[in-house]
Formats: C-alpha cells, sequence, structure tokens
C-alpha cells in the first residue's frame, strides 16, 4: 500500500488528528508504536542503577562514550577507541562488572513509545486488524505493531507532519491583514521581480529550503526568473544530481547548447534544460518513446532506482522493441535506456519538489514584499532558539535595515510583534523567562481592556504580580533593558528587585484579602520601596549584562568604543575581511568578543578548538590549531574583547579564518595614537564629575598617551552649545570613553 506524506502548520497538526478521529470514529484511528532502544550511554546508566553504583562514578563513566544521536557509537567501539576505560576499571574493579553487563543489554528494547507523525486509519475498528496497546500519557490508541508491520497488516499508514515554515507564513499573514492588507498564498504572482531579485542575490536567511552557504551559492548561479527554476533546484541540491546545477546554469543562460536527445522526448525536458531531473520525466519517456502504460512506466522507473539487474535486463528488450515500434532505431533506443539508467538513480519525485518550491516561493515572496512581518513571523517560531534569533535579529538590523523596538515593558508583547511597521522584541525572547510570566506583565498592562503603559517602576509593581512573574525572569528583563522607559538606571532597577518584589507581594495580598483601605484602593497606602542608590553600569558591563539576557548585543557592541582606535591600528571588521577574502586569500588582522570556544583533539591526537567571537559588523568562528591554541587559550575565555591576526579564505560561500595569533585588544590599542574626545552635556552637575572621572584617570595612567577633551553644554534656555575647554590634556582610550558615557547628565562622546 501507499505510504501517505502530508504537511500541516504545526500549530494545527493536533486539530486535524482530532478531525480525522471524528470522521473516521475513535476506534478506527490510531498512532503508531515505536520501541527505544538500549544504546550505550542509556544502558551505562540503568546497569549502574541496578548495583547501586555511585551516581557520579557512573555518570563520569557514561561521559567517556562520544554523544552523537544521529550515529551513536556502540560500547565496544567507544571501550576500544578510549583509554580512559581502562583507567577507570583500574581504580574500580567493579567498573569491568559494569561495562560486561552494558554490552550484553545494549540494543535491546527498553521503553514502548509512539511514532512521532505515523497515524493509520482503518476501514473497520482496529482491534479487529492488530493488537492494540494504550500509552498511559495519551487518550488516543496505538497499534502494537511497529510501521514496518501494520503496512504488512494491510493498513495505510498516513504522516501528519507539523512545518514550521507554515506557521512562519501564517503569522506573517496575520500581522500584514493588521493593516488591512488580505493577503491569498495560494493565488500570488508567480513571476514577481523583486523575490526573483532577492533569490539571485543569495538573500536568503529566513527562506524555506534554501537557506544553506551551498543553496545560497547555486542561487547565485542559476539566477531564478521562474517557479520552474526553484522547483528544479530543490530536486537537484542532494548528493550525485548536484554535479548537473552547473549544467543547468550554463543552458539556461545561453553559455552552452542545450543538446538534443531525441527530437520525440526533448520537449519533455525542455523545462530542465536537457536534464533528466525528476521521476515523472523518467516515466514520460518511457511513455512516449517506447509506448509504456503508466503502470509499466512506473515499474521501470523503480527498477532503475533500486538497481534491480534482473528487472532491468528484462526491461530493455521491451524498450527498444516499443522504440522501434515508434520509429525510433536499436541505437538511439539502446542509448537513451542507457540514459534513464543513468538518471533513473538521481530522479526526485517532482510532486514533491513542487510542493516544497511553492513554500519556498511563498517565503521568499513575504521577505521580498513585507520583510517586517516575514521577520516576526519566522523569530516568534524560533523564539526560544537564542542562536537562530541572533543570525535572524543580524537580518533585521544589518540585512534588511529595518527599524525594531528593543525589549520594552510598555510596548512588546509576550512574542514578536509588528506595530506601525515595526518589528517589536518579544519579552518571551530574553533567556530564562516563560512565556506565561511574560503574559502575566503584558495582561496586566491591558487589565481594563485598553493598552494603558505604566508609569514608572512603583507602578509597574502595583499592577504585575511580581512573585508570581518571579525573581530570575524580573533580573533578565532589567538586564535587557525592558524597564529603560521606567528607569534608565538599569542597574539600579536590577538590584532593587527584592524590594520591588516585596512590595508587589504586600499590595496583591491586601487585593486578595478583600480588606478595604481608609485610603482608596488596596495597597496605595503602603510606602514606596526606596531604590538602591548607585551609578549605573559602564557601556561594557552594561552590553555584557544585555548579552546574558537576549544571548547577543541588541543595543550596541563592546567594541564600538574601541573602533576609532583599531582603525588607527589597520585592524579590518568581518565584513572587510570578508569583502577582500572574495579577491583571493589575505593575512587578517581582526578584533571581536569571545562568545564560546570548544575544544576537540584530532585523530592523530592533537588538540585544536573551534571559537565563536564579533565584531561590530557580526558574528563569525574561527579555528585555532594546538600551537597557537596552547599560547593563546587564557585570551579566549568567554567575554574577552582580543585582537587576532588570520588567514582569511573563501570557500563554498563561506569565509574560513585560521588564527596564526591572538592578544588581548588593549595591548593592541595602548599605543594607537591620541585623539581628541567631545563630551556633549545637558546638566551642569555633570562638568564636575566629568572633570573628576578626567582627573583620576590621569592620575592612575601617568604615562598614557593623551588627547583633548572638549565639553559641550545643551541646553534650551541657552542660544547654542556652550564649549568648555578644560586647558589640558587627558588619558584618552576606549575605557575613559565608556566611563564618560555611562556618568548621568552625559549624553554622548564622540571621538575625533
Amino acid at each position: 500500500m501507499p505510504d501517505v506524506d502530508i504537511v500541516f502548520c504545526q500549530d494545527r497538526r493536533e486539530e486535524v488528528i482530532r478531525y480525522v478521529q471524528e470522521k473516521y470514529g475513535r476506534d478506527q484511528v490510531a498512532q503508531i508504536i515505536t520501541f527505544g532502544s538500549l544504546q550505550a550511554r542509556a544502558a551505562l546508566r540503568d546497569v549502574g542503577r541496578v548495583l547501586q553504583m555511585p551516581y557520579g562514578m557512573v555518570d563520569r563513566i557514561c561521559k567517556l562514550v562520544p554523544n552523537n544521536p544521529a550515529n551513536p557509537t556502540p560500547l565496544d567501539k567507544a571501550i576500544e577507541d578510549e583509554p580512559r576505560f581502562a583507567e577507570e576499571i583500574e581504580k574500580e574493579p567493579a567498573v569491568a562488572g559494569l561495562l560486561d553487563i552494558a554490552q550484553k543489554i545494549e540494543g535491546l528494547y527498553r521503553h514502548a513509545s509512539t511514532h512521532a507523525a505515523g497515524i493509520v486509519i482503518g476501514d473497520r475498528p482496529l482491534s479487529e486488524l492488530v493488537p492494540m496497546y494504550r500509552d498511559p500519557r495519551s487518550d488516543m490508541p496505538v497499534t502494537q505493531f511497529n510501521m514496518k508491520w501494520v503496512e504488512q497488516a494491510g493498513l495505510v499508514k498516513f504522516d501528519f507532519l507539523g512545518l514550521k515554515t507554515l506557521t512562519v507564513l501564517k503569522t506573517a499573514v496575520d500581522f500584514i491583514a493588521r493593516r488591512g492588507v488580505e493577503i491569498d498564498l495560494s493565488a500570488l504572482p508567480r513571476a514577481d521581480p523583486p523575490t526573483y531579485a532577492m533569490l539571485s542575490r543569495g538573500e536568503t536567511v529566513g527562506v524555506f529550503q534554501v537557506e544553506s552557504a551551498g543553496m545560497r551559492k547555486a542561487l547565485i548561479g542559476m539566477k531564478p526568473d521562474r517557479i520552474e527554476d526553484i522547483i528544479a533546484l530543490v530536486a537537484l541540491y542532494r548528493p550525485g544530481p548536484m554535479e548537473n546545477i552547473p549544467v543547468y546554469n550554463a543552458r539556461k543562460h545561453g553559455e552552452e547548447e542545450l543538446a538534443s536527445i531525441h527530437p520525440k522526448i526533448d520537449y519533455l525536458l525542455a523545462e530542465t534544460q536537457g536534464v533528466i531531473v525528476y521521476q515523472e520525466q523518467v516515466m514520460q519517456i518511457a511513455q512516449v518513446m517506447a509506448g509504456y502504460s503508466l503502470g509499466g512506466a512506473d515499474l521501470l522507473r523503480r527498477a532503475m532506482g533500486k538497481k534491480i539487474k534482473e528487472a532491468m535486463d528484462a526491461e530493455r528488450p521491451k524498450f527498444e522493441k516499443g522504440a522501434a515500434e515508434n520509429g525510433v532505431d536499436k541505437k538511439k533506443a539502446s542509448e537513451v535506456f542507457d540514459l534513464l539508467e543513468k538518471f533513473a538513480n538521481y530522479g526526485f519525485n517532482k510532486s514533491h519538489a513542487a510542493a516544497y518550491a511553492v513554500v519556498s516561493y511563498q517565503t521568499a515572496w513575504l521577505k521580498a514584499n513585507h520583510p517586517v512581518e516575514f521577520m516576526g513571523g519566522v523569530m516568534n517560531c524560533d523564539i526560544h532558539l537564542t542562536d537562530k534569533l541572533a543570525v535572524y535579529f543580524e537580518e533585521v538590523k544589518k540585512g534588511l535595515g529595518l527599524p525594531y523596538v528593543p525589549p520594552c515593558v510598555n510596548r512588546s508583547e509576550a512574542t514578536f510583534n509588528v506595530v506601525n511597521g515595526e518589528l517589536v522584541y518579544a519579552l518571551g525572547a530574553l533567556k530564562n523567562v516563560g512565556l506565561e510570566a511574560m503574559k502575566l506583565v503584558t495582561d496586566a498592562r491591558r487589565a481594563d481592556g485598553a493598552d494603558k503603559p505604566f508609569v514608572n517602576i512603583f507602578d509597574f509593581a502595583r499592577r504585575v504580580d511580581l512573585k508570581k512573574v518571579g525573581k530570575r525572569p524580573l533580573e533578565m528583563m532589567a538586564r535587557a533593558g525592558a524597564f529603560d522607559q521606567l528607569d534608565p538606571n538599569r542597574r539600579r532597577i536590577f538590584e532593587s528587585l527584592e524590594a520591588l518584589i516585596g512590595y508587589s507581594a504586600a499590595i496583591f495580598e491586601q487585593k486578595n484579602s478583600n480588606q478595604v483601605s481608609l485610603f482608596g484602593e488596596a495597597g496605595d497606602d503602603l510606602p514606596e520601596p526606596r531604590l538602591a542608590s548607585m551609578p549605573d553600569w559602564l557601556p561594557a558591563e552594561r552590553l555584557s549584562e544585555e548579552f546574558k539576557a537576549i544571548g547577543f548585543y541588541l543595543s550596541g557592541h563592546p567594541l564600538d568604543d574601541y573602533m576609532p582606535a583599531l582603525k588607527r591600528k589597520q585592524v579590518m571588521t568581518l565584513d572587510e575581511v570578508a569583502a577582500r577574502a572574495e579577491r583571493g586569500p589575505h593575512l587578517a588582522k581582526m578584533a571581536g568578543v569571545v562568545a564560546g570556544r570548544q575544544e576537540r583533539k584530532s585523530a592523530r591526537g592533537n588538540r585544536f578548538a573551534f571559537a565563536q567571537l564579533s565584531d561590530t559588523t557580526g558574528a563569525y568562528e574561527v579555528t585555532l590549531f594546538s600551537e597557537v591554541l596552547e599560547k593563546s587559550r587564557e585570551f579566549l575565555e568567554t567575554g574577552a574583547k582580543v585582537v587576532l591576526t588570520a588567514e582569511a579564505t573563501m570557500e563554498s560561500d563561506q569565509l574560513k579564518l585560521l588564527v596564526r595569533s591572538v592578544g588581548p585588544i588593549d595591548a593592541t590599542v595602548a599605543d594607537a595614537g591620541s585623539s581628541c574626545l567631545r563630551v556633549y552635556i545637558n546638566d551642569a552637575a555633570a562638568i564636575g564629575t566629568v572633570a573628576s572621572v578626567l582627573e583620576d584617570a590621569k592620575q592612575a595612567a601617568r604615562n598614557a598617551s593623551r588627547g583633548e577633551v572638549l565639553m559641550y553644554l545643551q541646553d534650551p534656555t541657552l542660544p547654542g552649545d556652550v564649549e568648555l575647554d578644560l586647558g589640558q590634556p587627558f588619558p584618552v582610550n576606549p575605557q575613559i570613553k565608556g566611563a564618560l558615557k555611562s556618568l548621568e547628565g552625559v549624553l554622548d562622546v564622540e571621538e575625533i
């Protein structure tokens, strides 16, 4: 029987399953059982638990087994490759027994579960056809036969899959509908120039099926201008058929002549530039040239695709005979049969490729024509995946240059939103906060029906039950700047949360006790707590705290203050390095803030590492071999600012960076030459504070290079900016610049 696969919006998959149950009867629809087997680590843990061995010891041994779910390492292979197993046996003889028993039970079935997508539908109650099982976690019946055996029992298996991209499309269309524009995705124009122009430039972050670097390169080469090109690319972009992409592109652009195979069948291959791409083309050629029936052509395709020699040997004379009856000589028919034999194994189901290509085109159309709503939909579907959000936000900010609103208790929702053409960052996208906790905040803002912004931090504490929200989520909100509209001093809010939670709890306790206060609303007579009195975090600290909450830098970058000095030292940005690498390999000096480091061991036993960094133009990864790693490990801690020299090459449209040396950034900019600082202030009281910080810096760094510092006082009551010359040079470096920026009353600090 056929296997039916159908894809739905992931949020509505359960709705489809319920519909099928109601339509065909609950006793005729079931999920399919799967059996979880004991892999190496699970076997060790289960045996260790039964033998009552210490958890720490078993955990240590388990971690010696490589963790690769896609290709699990058998226990005997792990023991053979890892000498530390022998050390553990020597230290504790009981480990030998643990390993021996674990190897004996490895691979056995451990528990029953249900297939992620598989559903069977019967023409009668399923209990009459197959044995049934009741999953204690679900009210839906489950077959006791797994997916291989339910088919042999005569049941049709349906895979009801949930596809995130369909949810993205629905979310984006709903956002667009809010401004009165109704979009029917099934009726989109198939020839939209902005969409094909965007695809031809390879700008495909968030676009279904074509996000990878290889796909982007293929699109740039193909320059698609019709839906058939996207269908062909989806079918060709697999190991084997990929070698035909350059041929397809060369023929499409007229660089190579389209060779005729035979006049009878050339029209069947016209849309794919004379390349056999689809299984349907193999079948059509057999029909048209050799007079095969549809069923016979499918049997031929299957025999060729699975390389069943006996079946193909039987088909060749049949094909040649049918071709001869249609006026094709035996030699030509044999050539065509050989060609079909070669391509049948590569052939992809066109109906599958077309369905995926249409979804790909729909996402591309939305991105090209409604980018803000599209990116809002994409980010909502990956709201808990910080790494993906970092890539998408980079596209919002830099790739597309779209307007956005940072996390804000007065403007953000729990999920990403689009308001007046701006992408509003989601409170629920912050790390370690739950969507439900953030909904408490947004629900309180709309408690009376209308959206009523919070006036100050005390108003927020009175209207939101902070105890229910929790201290950890509130800390993340403070770090991310969600309270900036209520109080711009993030550190003060962060350090005052205990007092604010206590104040909020007392108010909600009074409200819930139904007591009436003589002074009005419940809680109005409670005194507001005193907020911590302290200066805000320095800009670098502020960004570091923001990174902890968001997972990437949103409002700026820790290297912002360093950029003028780095430029004077010929340090290149990531964008500059990538642009130069397009012209050929080169040695580049780059700066970055370390986001992470993973060390590995090569087959020869040498250590090497991958490190993730970012600068003001984007994030990048570098490779360090053993010698460089040993010398630079101390500089590569998370959050460290470094300058590195790397060999930059472009491979398959991806920048590869091999590090030659690493050093701390301050050592590089220390002698970058003096400059001049302009400090803009809007409060005369800040003059003394600025002077005090500069004087302290002068005493602390007597030998540092110095520059001119000019202050400009801006006030509406003054006829213009008042320039204040401090009359002497002061140390000028990124740290001083950052320290001045953090002072109250300082509007901006410019380096010239």
